[in-house]
Parts: structure tokens; sequence; C-alpha cells
């Protein structure tokens, strides 16, 4: 069947070819995935490489004092969630956070920094699945962080919202980012010599192995000492966060020496005769396995997100889906996801949707498990917030809801992977002028509450927005893809999902057809807001669209025409044909191969 739309408008082709295809939020990540494969790379190399150039060229949105989640199917293998989130610092914990006066974790600065975990993460895929050194997959971005690139429009943006900011408190940032004294416009070109520094002092460690695992290992080790010892000596002084006071870091070389990013099972759903793999609970990912589960037992009709009805079926499931991420999800033991996923839990969820969108924040209860929320759960959106993206939002005083990058590499082995970097962002943490970047800010998504599954604890990972997707047809990888967008990662791949799998469009169909998502939820990042039956929209679906939501009581909020999501994808089919298709959204996402 074909769903409806209400604006046909397609921007581009969905990209053909048999040899290799690679997609990301910027060009340059795409094109550096595109050359590695040219250069005889597996699709494993080319996302390292398009990695580290994410952290130079989109720096606003990641950064190597970031993280990553990504999942990797290679071919003839299991496929493999990607674990590059780092924890909370043993320095860290609810109790010392209130004792300085805190009620929640501020969304900037050095106190909501977890243990980088991006730059491991990458080095492991590489040791692991790659065939390159990491000297051959680092030189893309090391030349553009030596010799400069052409700043993106977002990033000069960025740079002029917090530029007050980092001239009178940030001022190591004042002095990278400023550095004629004002903003860089777009399309000047910008250079991070400090972090290509660190690059080579890296890489001159990894001379030390005597095979190529071993090289990348000794880099790792070197991250995890030296740069590690840097990292503890610039905490130690307190800078201006989004509290409004002037806290110091609790980040230890101890943490960084600690941890490793590893691989996990993926958690796994079957829906229309595919099966969809997500990372774990300490991520958002099993809510997009628990809206499709609510919506499975949908007709084929009800489900198009182009119709009011399609519409309002899928943003009320996904706030149920992710009423109970608030509830039960988090990096602890005994998340009831056997229960969360199951179709009896599902069919209970289903019919609390009615007629009129929900007001409330409506958790599901399961037998055994507790159910608590924080005592700030329901607190009504006030944030002046950018709403057609959920993130990024910098407000002068350094307030910052950040973003996030996406790449998805097929090879013609049949190699797919999908990885969602974030954190680390210019604009979240001061620049660390010896090392060339900046912290993360993922502890924000902790809270000071005591007992609950998302309580700041030394030693356990934020649960994070970061959810990349890869599918099975037949048992074997189909599709890699994911987007940028905190709360909305999942929202927008749901309605690719429903587009593509359900309605038979093409990949760059279902990426350009108009788009929404509810802010029926508690917001993951500071000030985790909630907006009782919030719902943002893209204007293309017309004023009768629009308004029947309305009289359905959804609160809408119009975003523009072309503005929701950064969604891109590959695919492999049974025929060895492969495809992909990026975003036009921002100008930014670009799809290659051949």
């Amino acid at each position: 069947m074909t769903f409806s739309s209400p604006d046909p408008f397609i921007t581009r082709p969905t990209l053909t070819g048999t040899f290799g295809m690679a997609a990301s939020t910027h060009w340059l990540a795409s094109g550096t995935a595109q050359a590695v494969l040219e250069r005889g790379g597996n699709a494993f190399d080319a996302a390292v490489a398009a990695g580290f150039v994410l952290q130079v060229v989109e720096p606003h949105l990641n950064g190597p004092g970031g993280d990553l989640v990504g999942i990797v199917a290679p071919s003839g293998g299991r496929p493999a969630v990607l674990m590059g989130q780092g924890p909370a610092p043993a320095g860290s914990s609810a109790e010392a956070y209130r004792s300085l006066g805190l009620t929640d974790v501020p969304g900037s600065g050095f106190l909501a920094a977890a243990v980088p975990g991006a730059v491991d993460a990458w080095l492991l895929l590489l040791r692991d699945h790659g065939t390159w050194e990491a000297s051959d997959v680092w030189e893309f971005a090391r030349g553009y962080a030596r010799d400069g690139h052409p700043l993106v429009a977002g990033a000069a943006a960025t740079i002029a919202r917090v530029a007050d900011l980092f001239e009178t408190e940030w001022t190591a940032s004042a002095a990278q980012w400023l550095p004629a004294g004002r903003a860089p416009l777009a399309g000047e070109l910008v250079v991070n010599t400090a972090w290509a520094d660190t690059i080579d002092r890296l890489l001159a460690a990894g001379r030390r192995g005597s095979t190529r695992e071993a090289r990348i290992d000794a880099i790792r080790d070197e991250w995890a000492a030296s740069v590690a010892a840097e990292i503890e000596t610039s905490v130690a002084e307190p800078v201006l966060d989004s509290s409004g006071e002037r806290h110091a870091g609790v980040l230890r070389a101890s943490d960084l020496a600690g941890f490793r990013a590893s691989w996990e099972e993926p958690v796994a759903a079957d829906f229309r005769g595919h099966t969809i793999l997500k990372p774990g609970a300490w991520s958002q990912g099993p809510a997009l396995l628990q809206t499709l589960a609510i919506l499975d037992g949908e007709t084929d009709d009800a489900l198009d997100p182009s119709t009011e009805a399609g519409v309002h079926l899928v943003s009320e499931a996904l706030a149920l889906a992710l009423a109970d991420r608030e509830a039960y999800y988090g990096d602890v033991d005994g998340v009831p996801l056997d229960r969360l996923l199951s179709a009896d839990y599902a069919r209970e969820r289903r019919a609390l949707i009615g007629e009129t969108a929900s007001l409330e924040l409506r958790p599901g209860h399961v037998d055994g498990v507790e159910l608590r929320l924080d005592s700030s759960a329901t607190r009504t959106a006030s944030f002046a917030a950018d709403p057609t993206t959920g993130e990024p939002t910098v407000a002068p005083t350094g307030v910052t809801r950040g973003d996030t990058c996406h790449v998805d590499v097929v090879d013609r082995f049949g190699n797919l992977v999908s990885i969602t970097p974030s954190g680390g962002w210019l604009q979240s943490s001061p620049y660390l002028p010896t090392l060339g970047f900046a912290l993360g800010t993922r502890l924000q998504m902790t809270r000071l509450e005591p007992g609950l599954p998302t309580t700041l604890t030394p030693g356990r990972r934020p649960r994070t927005t970061l959810t990349p997707t890869v599918v099975l047809r037949g048992g074997e990888p189909y599709a890699a893809l994911g987007s940028p967008g905190g709360d909305q990662q999942d929202q927008w791949q749901l309605l690719f999902l429903l587009r593509h799998l359900v309605g038979g469009w093409d990949l760059q169909e279902a990426i350009d057809a108009p788009a929404f998502h509810t802010t029926s939820i508690v917001g993951s990042f500071w000030p985790r807001e909630f907006t009782p039956g919030g719902l943002v929209i893209e204007d293309r679906f017309g004023d009768a669209i629009i308004e029947a939501l309305e009289r359905r009581v959804h609160r809408v909020e119009r975003a523009g025409s072309w503005a929701l999501g950064r969604l891109s994808v590959v695919t492999r089919g049974t025929d060895g044909v492969l495809r992909a298709a990026a975003n036009p959204r921002g100008a930014q996402g670009y799809a290659v191969g051949r």
C-alpha cells in the first residue's frame, strides 16, 4: 500500500548503487566515509573516519569530550551495540550535588560532565571491526582541524549566541571560537590546532604497538592516562554554569582510567515482518519498540502519519511509551523490559488512547516493580526553547540543550553500521586549550532525587537519548538509520519506519514527508519540562489537519515547513543493491555512494 501525503514534493532522489553508501548529518563526513570505501576500507573504517570528522566540523553538536551509541551489523556476524556512554564520575552523587544547593544538575559547565566515551568507542569499533590503522582514519579529521574547514551556519549561529558568555566567563572558548574578536561567519575557515596536536600525540603513543590492534589499544591507553590527567587539571577551576553559580568539576583521571567502551546485546522487537534493534534501557531506545508494539495492533491504514487520525494515534502512543521511559528506564538492574515490550502490555496501553489528546503523564504499572517519578516530572514548560528541534537551544547565559550528529554506512560486503555521537558541544563547557575540546554535559539527564532509575549515582551511566536503529529483514541486516534531536530522535525515526516499512515509500520520500513530534513528555534535558498535550508539527500538514488536531485538544505549535528532524539512512537489499538518503532540512545532511 501507499500512505497519503499532504505534500508530495521530494527534494532529492534516493541514491542507489552496489559498491558502498554513506549518509550523515554533514557532507564532509559523508564524503570522508565514501573516500575510505573507495580506498579499500570497509563500512566500519569509513564510519570511524567520518565520526572523527564530525567531531571537528560539527563542534556545536559533538566533540571528543562527548559520547556515542552505535549498532553494528557485520556481514555474517551478530549485531551488537557499541556502548560509548561514559558513567558518572566517582566524585558525583545526588547527595553531593544537593549539598551545593542544587536541585538539578546544571545544563552546562563542569559539574555536568560524565566520563567522555566517544573517542574510546570509535577506537574500539576500529580495532574490532575495521581494517585500517588509526593514523589513516584520523587523517581526514586531523587535516580539517589543523588546516581548517568552512564553518557551517549552525555552528556560526551557536557561537554568536554565546559570544558574550565566552568573552566574560569562558575566555579560553573566546580565544578558540572568537579569534578575530567576533563570532565567525558561516563559511569562514576555522581551525582547531590544539585538537590536531592532541591527535598527533595520541598517534605517537600508538606507534608502540607491534600489531594494528595493539597500536589502537596503546592510543586508548594514552587517552585514559595523559589526556585524562589534563582533564582533571582543567576542571579544577570553577566556571559559571546554568545554575548561575561557579562550580569546579569532579571528573578525575581515575574515572577515565576505569572506563572502556564495550559491546552489548541489542534489544529486539518484531514489527510487520521486520526485526528492529535498539540499545538497552540505559538509552531511550526501547521506547521506540514499545511504541511499535502499541501500533502493531492497528490496521495499516490507521498507521498513516500524514493523516489527522494517524498523527493523533502515533503521538499518543509515543507519549505513553515515553512516560514509561521516565518511570522505568535507567542504568539500573531490573528494568522490566520483558513486560514493557510484551503484546499484553501493549494491548493495555493501546486501550488508553482516546479520541482526544491526554493531558496527563501516564506511565503504566508493572507488577512487582515500584513506580517512582521525580517530584518535578510534570514541571510545566517555561524555558524559551526552539520547539523545532528539541535541541539545540542556547541562551545568552550559557543554558544549552546541545544537539547531536549521526552517520550510517553500508559497504559491498554487506556490513551495516549506524552511530549517533553527541556531547562535548563547544557551548556546553569551557574549551580546554591544552587538549582542543570541551567536555560533555550528559549528567544533566540524571536526577538529584534519591531512589529513581535516573538518580545521579557514581559509576552509573546517565540515561541517554542517543538511539540509533538497525532493521533486519528475514533475519539479515537491511537498514541502518538514526537522527539527532534528543527526545525526538526515536519519534522522527518512527515516522520514517511507518512510511517505509508499512506505507512502502522509498527512503527519500519517507524522510522528506512532513514531520511532527509530541512534547507531552518529560524532557530529558535541563530543565526537563512537560507540555501537556504538546504537539509540534510542520506547516505542510495544512490548516485542515492542524485545526482538526487542535479540536482533539492537542496543544499545537507550528514549526515551519521544513524544520523537524535530520534523519539519514542506508539499506542493503537481498539483491545486493545499496540505497541511501539524508534529510534536506538544515541544508547540511547528505548521502553519497555508488
